[in-house]
């Protein structure tokens, strides 16, 4: 049942659970109403027997005592003037009945203790029959008689081993029961089935958007296209309308992944072009000079073989920041980046660059700061930084490194970048028009934004007082270790 019920569609679901849930608060009200009602209706029947407590007349009493019959009497006098039940029982369930009731009461043990010891016994009202076996209320009550023979006027007598009966039929009350009940039924399932409609229809209306939801991850599952966007209003707060969002945001994001991937592919592939050709053409004139046997001279050989090494360390340092790249572009779980001493990054890249660098003097102000990053990736992007000022500065000239409060700083002394290039020196690919002549792939910088953008952090690079350029990074963290490191350490 529970699997059948699951297996529904959810607006069927909300439907049938509004429908429930109306349907069992309707059920307790009218049960509620419905025993609320009868508890009214007995109240006001049981009063009406209880004001029936008075003294009765001697004489009347007295005559139904001589001509005690079991049914009333067929006089027309009486016969039908009253619809109440009136008797006098004895002791041992013997019955007298008043000649104007309308039956009589089925006598049980209770009324007979009422008439054995009246003065004992109190009886409540009850539900019995008459002898024809309608439904009646009945109420037994010690006989108390007045105007008793040789009593003063007004003395009330007690009657012994006699009870007085008094019942009103339950017809009518039970009739108003019955079609109290009906009108409660008819309007319960009213209820429920309105109730289930509207559910119906709130559950179409509220679901509207996760159908357009729907179709727009379908559509983008069929045709690939993240393109669509799902109309959201402004000032909707409400969990569709932030799940729309977040749907918007997520294509987004994938086709500006996908348009860089489009664009990284284009731009490798025309990068890697250049080099393949030339290594391709020179290895092709190694290869005719043997097959044919006529030997290249020595020097140009040498010069071709040296082309073909310089353009496979060109390639080879291509595809590694192709690599690079693409591993920042992957990112890393944000619990699983370790705390790094930035300073020691930047000593190991210093020592890389003096290599690199001998005819170049490099400077170095380094204070204690700790961050959140990738160790590879950041050192990576610290060298390409520092080969950057070494390839660009004329011999001689100075490197300056400085790392104060989190901010790293490279200033080289070279020819700088004019101001209209400065928007796209961090673009993949991209390289100054000068600088074309000289090795490089044109991602180093690149790579540098991307690392340093993944440690939440910011790199801008500007022109330098007196020629040359300064990049300055500047990322989250302490001059002191946090305490886990400091524990991992000792």
């Amino acid at each position: 049942m529970i699997r059948r019920f699951r297996s529904l569609p959810i607006r069927s679901r909300l439907a049938l659970l509004v429908a429930a849930a109306v349907a069992f608060g309707v059920a307790a009200v009218s049960v509620t109403c419905w025993f609320i009602v009868r508890g009214k209706l007995y109240d006001e029947i049981d009063n009406n027997l209880q004001d029936q407590k008075q003294a009765q007349q001697y004489t009347l009493v007295q005559a139904v005592l001589n001509d005690c019959r079991k049914e009333p009497s067929n006089d027309n006098d009486f016969h039908g003037r009253f619809d109440d039940y009136a008797q006098v029982i004895n002791s041992d369930g013997t019955v007298c009945v008043f000649g104007y009731s309308a039956g009589s009461v089925t006598v049980t043990d209770a009324d007979k203790a009422v008439a054995k010891h009246p003065q004992f016994n109190k009886s409540a009202p009850r539900n019995g029959t008459d002898t024809k076996g309608n439904d009646v209320r009945v109420l037994a009550m010690p006989l108390v008689v007045t105007n008793f023979p040789n009593e003063l006027p007004g003395t009330r007598v007690l009657y012994s081993d006699r009870a007085y009966v008094v019942a009103v039929p339950l017809k009518s009350t039970q009739a108003t029961l019955n079609d109290l009940a009906l009108v409660l039924l008819l309007v319960s399932g009213i209820g429920v089935v309105g109730a289930g409609a509207a559910g119906l229809a709130v559950a179409r209306a509220g679901l509207r958007p996760v159908d357009k939801l729907t179709e727009a991850v379908e559509h983008v599952a069929r045709t690939e296209d993240l393109s669509i966007r799902i109309p959201v209003e402004e000032d909707n707060e409400d969990e569709v309308a932030r799940l729309s969002r977040s749907f918007n945001s997520m294509t987004s994001a994938l086709a500006s992944s996908r348009e860089l991937q489009q664009q990284l592919i284009a731009d490798a592939g025309h990068e890697l072009r250049t080099p393949l050709t030339s290594l391709r053409t020179n290895i092709e004139l190694l290869t005719r000079s043997e097959e044919t046997g006529r030997p290249i001279p020595p020097a140009d050989r040498k010069a071709l073989l040296a082309s073909v090494k310089a353009q496979m360390t060109e390639l080879a340092s291509l595809i590694g920041d192709l690599q690079e790249l693409s591993r920042s572009d992957a990112g890393q779980q944000a619990n699983t980046v370790p705390t790094v001493p930035l300073q020691d990054t930047v000593e190991a890249a210093l020592r890389r660059a003096r290599l690199r660098g001998p005819e170049l003097t490099i400077t170095a102000d380094l204070q204690p700061w700790y961050v959140r990053a990738e160790p590879t990736a950041l050192e990576r992007a610290v060298v390409n930084l520092l080969d950057n000022a070494v390839k660009f500065s004329p011999e001689g000239e100075a490197v300056d490194v400085v790392l104060k409060d989190g901010e790293l700083t490279v200033r080289d002394r070279g020819p700088g970048i004019p101001p209209e290039e400065l928007p796209h020196v961090f673009d993949r690919f991209w390289r100054s028009p000068s600088a074309r002549a000289l090795p490089g792939s044109g991602l180093g910088l690149s790579i540098v934004a991307r690392t340093v953008q993944q440690a939440g952090g910011e790199v801008s690079l500007r022109p330098a007082a007196g020629g040359g350029t300064v990049v300055s990074v500047r990322l989250p963290g302490a001059p002191t270790p946090p305490p886990d490191m400091a524990l991992d350490q000792e």
